[in-house]
């Protein structure tokens, strides 16, 4: 039974709690973690509204997502405060809820989206998770060290002569890609929870950055874990569980 319904679901989600804490780091030293909640409402209501339109919800997501990673160099980052993130997160939440409550197939898939129910993971998406989770960890790694300069020494760019919006704006489209994935698997609040707790507590403990990347993906990882054995054992969305026992460890650690 294990192998045959849940290896896949696990797999999808192992995948996603490597990518979601990794990311979280860089969205925390931007101090963008608020944008990680907003890309995944923004999913939401994409998966909802492409549903309602009789296309896949997936793709809904994934496309919603990236307009809204897209367009933030040109609205969120004009308002200070973290006022666009805001705005995104209530637009699509609003408009995920309006679509819930007024289709009934939205309404099945938003319950699915908010509470996270990682099971019914297909081989399909297990795939598209795996194989962008590669090319993820790729493009992290070859852009690293821009992303690290353009926060701790920005005239960096100015001096050299080089665009920083390249690398800001292509890692803001990564960033809400991946929470779209995540939301699609996960749902909108255990995405969030692996993105904000894990890195939370590594810029908390951790003595350096490469630390701080290893103590975020070790809490993330072992979280996970125990998170899927509850949820499977009591037989409970997995969303709500993963928040829990993040928000255990988080209070333990911190």
């Amino acid at each position: 039974m294990w192998g045959e319904l849940f290896i896949v679901p696990f797999l999808t989600g192992l995948c996603l709690a490597i990518l979601l804490p990794l990311l979280g780091c860089y969205l925390r030293l931007r101090d963008e973690w608020l944008a990680a909640l907003a890309y995944a409402h923004v999913a939401a209501a994409g998966a909802l509204l492409a549903l309602v339109a009789a296309l896949p919800p997936a793709a809904g997501g994934i496309a919603a997502a990236a307009l809204a990673g897209t367009g933030k160099r040109f609205f969120a980052a004009k308002l200070a405060g973290g006022a666009g993130y805001a705005i995104f997160l209530l637009g699509g939440w609003a408009l995920a809820v309006l679509l819930a409550a007024n289709h009934p197939m939205a309404e099945r898939l938003g319950h699915a989206l908010f509470d996270g129910q990682l099971y019914f993971s297909e081989l399909e998406q297990f795939v598209l998770v795996a194989v962008g989770g590669v090319l993820v960890l790729l493009l992290l790694r070859t852009s690293s060290s821009h992303l690290l300069l353009a926060h701790v020494y920005p005239d960096f760019f100015r001096v050299r002569g080089i665009k920083s919006w390249p690398t800001q704006t292509g890692f803001d489209l990564l960033a809400a890609l991946v929470l779209a994935l995540a939301t699609m698997s996960m749902g909108v609040m255990g995405a969030f929870a692996l993105v904000f707790i894990p890195p939370w507590l590594a810029f908390r403990r951790a003595s350096c950055w490469r630390s701080g990347i290893r103590f975020s993906l070790l809490v993330g990882v072992l979280a996970y874990f125990l998170a899927f054995l509850l949820a499977l054992g009591l037989d409970q969305p997995f969303g709500p569980v993963l928040a829990l026992v993040l928000i255990v460890v988080g209070l333990v650690i911190a």
